[in-house]
């Protein structure tokens, strides 16, 4: 039996998976492995998708929107960093809001603050665009 609290999985197990051997093998860390401990941005400034900080959201069900927006704004030189991915973010909420049970939304207060964002973000790559026009 197991169910989603927040962003963790709770699983229990009964008596009987106790007594039955482990089938998992162990497999010996790979020194030679690139993504070994490179952390998030590797030594080339390329982002390390398998990095588990990312949570494994590079691989779900919205893993490529996830990857577009994640890499839009990394490699973002507006002057408002990822001003100009609004587009990609929103893509990844809609896909997200698709599977409330992998990706669970905020309260209204932080999904409230998340619009005021995106929307500070609209708001601002208008301005930069008429200022840029006179």
């Amino acid at each position: 039996v197991s169910y989603m609290v927040g962003k963790d999985r709770i699983i229990f197990a009964t008596k009987e998976d106790h007594e039955t051997p482990s089938s998992a093998e162990l497999v010996e860390d790979d020194p030679d492995d690139p993504y070994e401990e490179q952390g998030l941005i590797l030594p080339n400034g390329d982002i390390n998708w398998n990095c588990p900080c990312l949570g494994g959201m590079a691989s779900g069900p919205c893993g490529e929107q996830f990857k577009s927006a994640f890499s839009c704004f990394h490699y973002s030189s507006e002057e408002i960093k990822g001003s100009d991915c609004v587009d990609q973010f929103r893509a990844m909420q809609e896909c997200m809001q698709k599977y409330p049970d992998l990706y669970p939304q905020e309260d209204e207060n932080e999904e409230k603050s998340s619009k005021d964002l995106e929307a500070t973000s609209v708001e601002a790559s208008a301005a930069k665009e008429e200022k840029g026009s006179s």
